[in-house]
């Protein structure tokens, strides 16, 4: 059998570099301009690499019944990773992908096919664009991972978004979103102070090092209308190979501050994190 050898392609918002994995079959990592983008096993899709998807990973896991399909709308793409996870994890689920990078949809398409079972559905628009025209109460679920390199767009931060996410969302249904920061948490607490005009609930899911400052980090967000289930998210979060904590209620508010909501025309883009943050050897 022929050794996989690696792909790069030029894509609408960069270069995207397919690169198989030696110590796994059928594992490849994808990077876009040198920025890691994501990790996907063909053979095992519930195997979640990097810390941050095995964080959504465990709210995807606690939000409802083990086993149950759920309607979920992941803005952003990459190579798919948790569109396959929930394929795995919860058979019969309908997902709809929104990235703006066609060309990149095509190329993972190509190389890195999701399973033909899987009720995945690939769209090439802009997320906010994407949301604002949805249909309202139509996802359980709605991950947003979306980057700009390696920057959360400006016009996917805001209290006008929020609430699209809002509308497009079911009473009962579940945000998460896949951020980035630093100490002093500018971006971070904007975004909790926008989320919390919004939804009732939130929580924070983060390696202690990035929460107490020492580092340049990823940090979920989480927000609902409904109680989430913060005990066992906090127990799966600490037993991880990749310990994080989970910040919410009074804790989660003082952190915030007195931090306002982000308007529209105040809005800017996540910090660009220092070099080598999310480098790969």
């Amino acid at each position: 059998m022929d050794e996989p050898i690696p792909v790069t392609r030029a894509v609408d918002h960069g270069t995207a570099k397919l690169m198989p994995d030696i110590d796994r079959d059928r594992a490849w990592l994808l990077t876009v301009d040198g920025a890691p983008q994501s990790y996907v096993d063909l053979d095992e899709p519930t195997h979640l690499e990097f810390e941050y998807t095995r964080r959504l990973g465990h709210v995807l896991d606690t939000v409802a019944a083990p086993g149950r399909a759920l309607d979920v709308l992941h803005l952003g793409g990459g190579a798919l990773t948790l569109p396959r996870y929930v394929a795995a994890t919860r058979p019969g689920s309908r997902q709809d992908v929104v990235d703006a990078d066609r060309a990149l949809l095509s190329l993972v398409g190509e190389y890195l096919p999701v399973p033909e079972d899987a009720d995945v559905a690939l769209h090439g628009a802009d997320a906010r664009a994407w949301l604002e025209a949805a249909a309202p109460d139509s996802a359980d679920i709605l991950i947003a991972d979306v980057f700009g390199g390696s920057r959360v767009p400006a016009h996917l931060t805001t209290l006008a978004y929020a609430r699209a996410a809002e509308r497009v969302l079911r009473a009962d249904g579940v945000y998460l979103a896949n951020l980035a920061d630093a100490a002093p948490f500018a971006f971070l607490r904007s975004q909790l102070a926008t989320f919390s005009a919004v939804f009732e609930e939130l929580a924070l899911i983060a390696e202690p090092g990035v929460l107490r400052g020492r580092r340049f980090g990823n940090a979920v967000l989480v927000a609902s209308h409904r109680p989430l289930d913060t005990a066992a998210l906090a127990r799966r979060t600490a037993a991880d190979a990749f310990p994080a904590r989970v910040e919410h209620g009074p804790a989660l508010r003082e952190f915030t501050g007195a931090v306002e909501p982000v308007r529209d025309e105040d809005a800017v883009a996540s910090p660009e994190p220092p070099a080598g943050a999310f480098g790969i050897g």
